[in-house]
């Protein structure tokens, strides 16, 4: 279990980490560029801040027994079945252009969102 939310938090940790540190990174990989100090102070707060605190939440979570632990891991693996979700919707408004970085992004949100949820599951 631990192992599980830990590995999670690494994820966001170097989304966010990135995302504070280097933010045009962030909309690079899908083809466009935050030209404004507002567009990169947007990336930092959603992607920088929320990633840091995700991947937080997630190793303090996961050192604690039971109900909090149990908790955060089905929140956060919620969480990312909605980003999954929505995800998916913009793919079928909008195929993607290719396996990266929209489907890419889609496998790695399913794949962590369900492994979360089974941590919460027991």
């Amino acid at each position: 279990m631990q192992a599980v939310m830990i590995f999670v938090a690494l994820g966001f940790a170097s989304m966010g980490v990135t995302a504070l540190v280097r933010p045009s990174l962030v909309p690079a990989q899908f083809g466009t560029s935050a030209q404004t100090s507002d567009a990169r102070t947007e990336v930092r707060a959603v992607y920088g801040g929320f990633g840091v605190a995700m991947a937080v939440l997630l190793v303090v979570a996961a050192l604690q027994p039971g109900g909090m632990r149990d908790g955060v891991a089905l929140t956060v693996g919620i969480a990312l079945g909605g980003m999954a979700a929505g995800r998916l919707i913009g793919m079928a408004i909008e195929p993607p252009c290719g396996w990266y970085p929209t489907t890419t992004f889609l496998a790695v949100e399913i794949v962590a969102a369900a492994a979360l949820v089974a941590v919460a599951a027991g």
